[in-house]
């Protein structure tokens, strides 16, 4: 289990109170005080007072910060136009900016391993490697607001994971490896027809490009995808890296996830998956943008579809990252219940990933906490704090 934050050239704390808060305690709300010391919540008091030289919140709300498990936010400021490659130095400080300005206080950045390289048109280029240390180096340098941990994204169609894979160790501390399968035909692209509008509106193909696409893609995964799942799975064990599964559709691939070992779902696409799931004992996490959408862009099931049924476990900014605290707090609402819906993007998701020192307002946690209000229902800061210290 992970317990600190990462090593840094000089990890900074302090001390902070705020008081006359609506404090997000893992159970309830209620109406109080934080007070904080080297970096670590020392007392939670309960009433309206604000004591000499804190910060008086007004009646705002005051949740811890923010865990992400799973974004692409970070290869889109990599990207930020097709065919245009930013400096990673720069979209990383822009995309840490960014999640702080949010309320994110804790992040697995996402990284895509196992490439293709052959066929008419390349799918995708290796990059992993070179992102992780520029994301390992600004972490060390103190450069960075809020936490970074490494969350690899191990592509099974693919032609490369296997080596890229052998360049990653223990030093390297990846918190999560997911399994991912995009193979056309199942899965999240299940219905060919939106698994057409989705490739053909990315990369520009015609028709007889896709079709090509889809056959090649096809041979790869018989080639290579049974040696490049064992290996990922044993990668994530030698490692001690949370394994998460992705897109699971049918009890048949929960079944597989299980005995992998799987302590994480990301995504899943049926409700059938979602409950052999919570029958494993295996976290079920969705995406927030499904949530507020009223749905998936892929045709699978509703994020709020899960969190009817209590199969709903974590959220994700997946591809939004401002998504995560509207999901969180409208979950809250809605449900009457905004200790749930908080905890869903807090405790629930710094729990499923191995860390024990933070995601709950608690005597002894971490002190990165969110001040919060809403206009018109919908969520924006007012303060962020990493270890007692004020990032946004």
């Amino acid at each position: 289990m992970i317990a600190s934050a990462p090593a840094s050239a000089a990890l900074a704390v302090g001390d902070a109170e705020l008081a006359n808060a609506r404090l997000v305690l893992p159970d309830r709300v209620m109406l109080g005080r934080i007070a904080v010391s080297q970096g670590e919540i020392v007392e939670i008091a309960e009433g309206d007072a604000v004591p000499a030289g804190a910060l008086d919140c007004g009646g705002d709300w005051l949740s811890p910060g923010l865990v992400e498990l799973h974004t692409d936010n970070l290869e889109r400021h990599m990207r930020p136009r097709p065919g245009v490659d930013w400096p990673h130095a720069a979209a990383i400080l822009a995309h840490d900016a960014e999640l702080a300005g949010i309320g994110i206080t804790t992040v697995y950045d996402a990284i895509r391993v196992g490439s293709v390289l052959s066929g008419k048109k390349k799918s995708y280029g290796r990059y992993a490697r070179q992102m992780a240390n520029e994301i390992l180096a600004a972490r060390t340098s103190g450069a960075l607001r809020i936490s970074h941990f490494l969350h690899l994204r191990a592509e099974i169609c693919s032609e490369t994971l296997t080596e890229e894979l052998s360049e990653f160790g223990p030093a390297d501390r990846v918190g999560i490896l997911s399994l991912m399968d995009h193979t056309p035909h199942q899965r999240q692209f299940a219905d060919e027809r939106q698994y057409r509008t989705y490739v053909q509106g990315k990369y520009g193909y015609t028709d007889a490009e896709f079709d090509a696409h889809v056959v090649h893609l096809l041979e790869v995964k018989r080639r290579f995808g049974a040696q490049h799942e064992a290996d990922a799975v044993a990668s994530a064990r030698a490692w001690g890296a949370v394994l998460a599964s992705h897109d699971d559709t049918t009890t048949d691939h929960v079944a597989a996830s299980a005995a992998h070992g799987a302590g994480l779902a990301e995504f899943p696409t049926t409700l059938e998956a979602a409950e052999a799931l919570r029958a494993a004992g295996i976290a079920v996490m969705m995406g927030a943008p499904n949530l507020l959408r009223g749905g998936s862009h892929s045709g699978n099931v509703a994020a709020q579809t899960l969190a009817d049924a209590g199969l709903l476990d974590i959220l994700s900014s997946d591809y939004a990252p401002a998504s995560l605290l509207m999901g969180a707090v409208r979950l809250g609402r809605e449900g009457g219940d905004m200790a749930r819906g908080i905890r869903m993007v807090t405790e629930a998701p710094a729990r499923a990933s191995g860390l024990t020192d933070r995601g709950a307002l608690a005597p002894g946690q971490r002190a990165d906490l969110v001040r919060f209000a809403t206009a018109e229902g919908f969520p924006f800061t007012k303060g962020v704090w990493v270890r007692g210290l004020r990032v946004a």
